[in-house]
């Protein structure tokens, strides 16, 4: 178990490096210059381009989401680091299932809102609704430290990659064709596949707080406040993601 847990280490390392390497160039380095270009330059690039790129930024999703979800089974849910001390199964099961398996639904809902269209909007709300989630770890479930930060990340993890297959790779099919033909992309569809790139984006920097969850288990907080890193490292990653798209519009060409 010890050389498998190792080498699901590795390959979840790679795997997500290759997605959020691409989500990072599709938001950071794609999307200005996606704007640089005009109609005739972009039906020659982006048919060629983009099919490459989202090849492995949908298939680092995948293979990042399912040795993931391997190493949440055999290291929490079978391996004992779920808890600090022997809990109760049952409320447990009930979180873990909300949190991981049914929270993307809940997000594609909320993400279909009006509201949603206004990005401080969307993060207020999803601030709070992940608020809520890791109370109900802590105080019902009983998490560990790390048991609550691995689970909102297996929590945003799922619902990225939901995002990327459900959501980001069939429009982009849809756009790509029809850049293609030269004919106008369904605007609906490039509104949704930027929106939920970009809540992908938001995600991706506290999810790297959680993955090192291991290494921050000694938050020096006491027992009834340990969330409480959790949520400034959110607040944090959110922050640094908005100035990273405010740079992303000053780096030019030559």
């Amino acid at each position: 178990m010890g050389f498998l847990n190792q080498v699901l280490r590795w390959a979840h390392i790679l795997a997500g490096i290759v997605w959020i390497g691409h989500l990072y160039f599709f938001n950071f380095v794609n999307g200005p210059f996606q704007g640089t270009m005009d109609g005739e330059t972009k039906k020659k690039v982006n048919p060629e381009l983009m099919p490459r790129a989202l090849f492995w930024f949908r298939w680092g999703a995948a293979w990042t989401w399912a040795t993931g979800a391997l190493l949440l089974a055999i290291v929490f849910w079978h391996g004992g680091a779920l808890f600090d001390a022997d809990q109760s199964w049952y409320a447990s099961r009930i979180v873990m299932v909300l949190s991981v398996f049914v929270a993307p639904f809940v997000y594609d809902a909320v993400a279909k809102t009006d509201f949603a269209k206004s990005n401080q909007t969307m993060a207020g709300v999803g601030f709070v609704l992940t608020a809520l989630v890791i109370l109900l770890m802590v105080y019902w479930a009983h998490f560990s430290y790390r048991g609550f930060n691995i689970h909102v990340g297996a929590m945003f993890g799922t619902i990225m990659a939901y995002n990327v297959w459900f959501r980001i790779w069939p429009a982009q099919q849809k756009i790509i064709a029809a850049t293609k033909h030269g004919t106008p992309a369904d605007q609906a569809l490039v509104a949704q596949a930027g929106a939920r790139s970009r809540h992908n984006t938001y995600m991706s920097v506290p999810l790297l707080w959680t993955m090192i969850d291991q290494h921050t288990a000694e938050a020096g907080f006491a027992s009834y406040v340990e969330w409480i890193p959790l949520l400034v490292a959110i607040g944090i990653g959110w922050w640094i993601v908005a100035m990273f798209y405010r740079q992303a519009t000053k780096v030019k060409g030559f």
